[in-house]
């Protein structure tokens, strides 16, 4: 066998590990992330898994780091530090999101409602003029904000609203969908204007495909203007409302209400769940707390255009008459939203209502032949206090037609009347209209029409094919009897005949001797099904 030479050996030995000394310190420069010098108040990019890491420093150039982030990069703010300006989010071509957050988001726990506490964590963005301190040109796309504290800077100055995604002015550029910002999301935020301020809106929905989440939104609100914490009409949607606290003196949300630049569109696909609907006392005039700001008070919901609605396991708190008549709720289609205004296939299920002058309004049509209000089920929900003054505490008011409105296994405290039907005329009765497995208060008037019709022929003037059936009426007053409705109800002289299992400590559920267990439809228990409903707000109790 020929035995090589030793030297030849370990020349070749001495090759290969040069190469594969070169090889690792190769791999070592790829991996090591990259620092890009810049002016002092420049960003400083990284280089991460996915996209650079974009720093910008206190009192840093963010519109220059908007502008040079690409799809996938992340733009750091640093905690604790403000950022004064007007910020466009400019047109990138790419499906993967540019990400806004504070240096500080990981400490903000993913899926959890943040509190004006945790400001700390947050980088504040604040705008010193009436512009938005954030906002979109046609086509923005794929931009998300976690962790970052959206502000105002002057009391003293109006705000017509502190982030606007998309642009809803009927004289702007947004007139085609294929313009319509898209793929926008607010994760984990603070949006608030300032006590004794002019802020007409927290968030614009201007826009398409856009996510609300797990944020805090509050003091929106004007003196003789409205107000929204969250407001869209010239955008198509989806958007998604989740786990958020949302408070306003207008609407507290608002679909609709203005004319859409955009021909025949109507907001749709909306989801709006485990949210905390709130208005302060402070802002009632004959309220002790109250701090002496006049705002316009509307409602806490209102739907005036929209399509494909499901509002699901929110907690509604606190709504007086003031600027409108008290109505927590309103389902009111309107023309000021376009001729081609429509409200259809709206659920509205396991919610908590408490503290409301009145309920729930829903009117059919408005002065527009063509828009109406079709296809709205009210189901399992819990209203514990509609309790207004002089007649007030109307639980629902059904105006002008609606079609294929479900009303079905609610549990009321209402102080008013149960259902109130007005119309213009004949044309305008409600067709195809659903009371069943309700339990409420009756009152002085019950289901009552204009004209002074009650029970059975108020249902037969007001409705077409109404099905009245397996409710409970309590306190009835001397002079009405169960003899004045349909069959197949229950009427009491009280409410707690109805035999709540602890109603005194809120516990609504019926005794195992309550006579209405079982006696539904179906054999179902009469009432709101509590087991679905708390499932549904079981964050309220660790997430307020």
């Amino acid at each position: 066998m020929r035995v090589f030479n030793r030297r030849w050996v370990w020349l070749v030995v001495a090759v290969i590990g040069a190469g594969f000394l070169s090889f690792c310190l190769a791999v070592t420069r790829m991996q090591r992330p990259r620092t890009v010098s810049s002016q002092s108040t420049g960003p400083t990019e990284t280089t991460s898994g996915t996209g650079k890491i974009i720093k910008v420093r206190p009192g840093g150039d963010l519109q220059a780091a908007l502008n040079t982030a690409q799809p996938g990069d992340t733009i750091e703010l640093a905690a604790g530090a403000t950022y004064v300006g007007s910020f466009t989010l400019p047109v990138k071509s790419g499906t993967s999101y540019i990400t806004i957050q504070s240096s500080r988001a990981i400490e903000l726990t993913a899926g959890v409602r943040v509190s004006p506490s945790q400001s700390r964590l947050m980088a504040k963005l604040q705008s010193n003029s009436a512009e938005a301190v954030v906002k979109t040109v046609n086509g923005s796309h794929h931009y998300q904000f976690v962790g970052i504290e959206f502000t105002t800077g002057n009391a003293g100055t109006i705000n017509y609203g502190v982030v606007s995604f998309g642009d809803g002015d009927t004289s702007g550029t947004q007139r085609t969908l294929d313009v319509v910002p898209h793929h926008l999301t607010i994760d984990r935020c603070y949006i608030h204007g300032l006590p004794g301020q002019n802020v007409q809106r927290g968030v614009a929905l201007n826009s398409a495909e856009t996510s609300v989440l797990n944020s805090y939104i509050s003091e929106i609100h004007w003196n003789g203007a409205d107000t929204q914490a969250l407001g869209g009409w010239n955008g198509p949607g989806p958007f998604h409302i989740v786990n958020n606290y949302l408070e306003a003196a207008g609407e507290n949300i608002l679909f609709g209400g203005a004319v859409s630049a955009i021909p025949n569109l109507v907001p749709a696909d909306i989801e709006i769940r485990q949210n905390y609907f709130f208005k302060p006392l402070s802002w009632k005039a004959d309220d002790p707390s109250y701090a002496g700001y006049a705002w316009s008070v509307k409602n806490l919901l209102e739907l005036k255009s929209a399509r494909r609605v499901v509002i699901d396991g929110n907690v509604f708190e606190n709504n007086w008459a003031g600027s409108q008549a008290g109505f927590g709720i309103l389902f009111t289609v309107a023309n000021d939203s376009g001729s081609w205004a429509q409200i259809e296939d709206v659920q509205f299920t396991n919610n908590v209502l408490r503290k409301l002058a009145n309920g729930l309004n829903m009117r059919g049509r408005d002065n527009v032949i063509g828009s109406q209000l079709r296809r709205v089920t009210i189901r399992n929900n819990l209203f514990e206090s509609v309790s207004g003054t002089s007649g007030q505490g109307i639980l629902f008011q059904v105006l002008r037609g609606p079609v294929d409105v479900t009303i079905d296994h609610n549990t009321a405290f209402n102080s008013g009347t149960t259902v109130m039907f007005d119309v213009a005329d004949a044309s305008e009765i409600a067709q195809n209209f659903t009371y069943t497995n309700n339990i409420a208060n009756h009152n002085a008037y019950g289901v009552f029409g204009s004209g002074g019709t009650l029970g059975t022929q108020a249902l037969n003037r007001f409705t077409h094919r109404g099905i009245f059936k397996r409710n409970v009426l309590a306190n009835l007053p001397d002079g009405i009897s169960g003899d004045q409705y349909p069959p197949e109800n229950f009427f009491l002289d009280s409410i707690n005949q109805v035999n709540f299992l602890n109603a005194t400590g809120g516990d609504y559920h019926l005794a195992p001797t309550s006579k209405f267990k079982g006696r539904g439809t179906e054999g179902s228990d009469i009432g709101c099904d509590l087991e679905k409903l708390n499932a549904a707000v079981s964050w309220f109790k660790s997430n307020r």
